[in-house]
């Protein structure tokens, strides 16, 4: 494994302010001082502009707020001239909102990779990182399936770069734990507001990642990928019911019903990805069917093992699952440091 050396290096990030972009920021702006500049690229100019009193200038001269959207390629090649690694973060992640503005979904993040990808090959960006979602894995919604495409473009570029050294890998996991939108804070509000949580499904179970596990994941393919790789993490899982009752055991939970396009159970490995699916040890790695390098010299490198034909990785038949109490803990902890179930 080696250590990433951001001496002297330019990082971008796209949705550098939404939840993960933030959480990125903070880690990366601690562990490498000596980092030349870190830009954050979105398109909304009021998150831009509340993050900006987070690291103000004067404290945080290595930092830079671009304004600019994915789906704007000429703007991506001026955010992208100096620099070194890209993280993308920048989507549509809202199923339902998808499933209803389908045109826009696609625009975003379908356009928006290939925008990424072109940007990166027009310029000379090293390193590529760009985060998926288990929601891409055997998809059964229009945001899961322009994530999938999304995988593809990023794995594909590694194919067409010739003697170009770029190195372009993906990142897939979980729900992230507090983060915009998700279920827990959503549960929290709804606590506090009618002390009503609705439950979608009482058999429903997701993936669990803190954002530091998102962050350490990041990094990881950003110190260490060798071009194409799709990292998943061993992550635990939790049910729906217990997220529930760890947030508000005196709380009326109705049953609700599934919204469009969600699935009971996610994947983030399918029994088909079994073939080029290796075990790194804290992380699994799916593998593209064609790459650059020596896959003999990988398995070496990384101590690798192919998992058994047929495995799969899914929430609902995970090994490892959160309990009511580890929940109540982990939401004071990644959270609201001062909730009390």
């Amino acid at each position: 494994m080696k250590n990433l050396d951001l001496k002297g290096k330019s990082l971008l990030i796209t949705g550098g302010t939404g939840s993960l972009g933030k959480a990125l920021t903070k880690h990366i702006l601690t562990k490498h001082p000596e980092l030349r500049r870190l830009i954050i690229f979105s398109r909304d100019e009021q998150k831009q502009f509340q993050m900006a009193q987070e690291y103000p200038v004067d404290k945080y001269p290595k930092i830079r707020f671009f304004i600019g959207d994915v789906r704007d390629k000429e703007r991506l090649i001026r955010a992208f001239k100096g620099v070194d690694y890209v993280i993308h973060a920048a989507a549509m992640k809202h199923v339902p909102i998808a499933e209803y503005n389908p045109e826009e979904c696609i625009k975003t993040n379908i356009g928006g990779a290939e925008n990424v990808v072109d940007a990166c090959f027009e310029t000379k960006v090293e390193r590529v990182v760009a985060l998926s979602t288990d929601k891409a894995c055997a998809p059964i919604n229009l945001y899961g399936a322009t994530k999938l495409t999304s995988d593809k473009l990023f794995i594909a570029a590694n194919n067409i770069k010739g003697d170009n050294p770029i190195r372009f890998s993906v990142v897939r996991y979980g729900n992230v734990m507090g983060s915009n939108g998700s279920v827990i804070p959503f549960f929290i509000k709804r606590k506090k507001s009618d002390k009503v949580l609705p439950i979608t499904d009482p058999n429903m179970t997701r993936f669990n990642i803190s954002l530091q596990g998102g962050v350490d994941m990041v990094m990881h393919a950003l110190e260490n990928a060798w071009g194409g790789e799709l990292f998943v993490p061993k992550i635990p899982s939790y049910r729906i019911l217990d997220v529930a009752e760890a947030i508000g055991p005196e709380c009326e939970k109705p049953i609700v019903g599934i919204r469009p396009g969600e699935k009971v159970h996610e994947e983030m490995i399918t029994p088909s990805d079994s073939f080029y699916t290796y075990d790194l040890g804290k992380y699994y790695a799916i593998l593209p069917a064609t790459h650059k390098w020596k896959l003999e010299d990988f398995i070496k490198e990384f101590n690798a093992k192919r998992v058994e034909e047929g495995f799969s990785y899914n929430s609902g038949t995970n090994d490892e699952w959160e309990t009511v109490e580890s929940l109540r803990n982990l939401i004071k902890l990644h959270v609201d440091s001062t909730f009390i179930a």
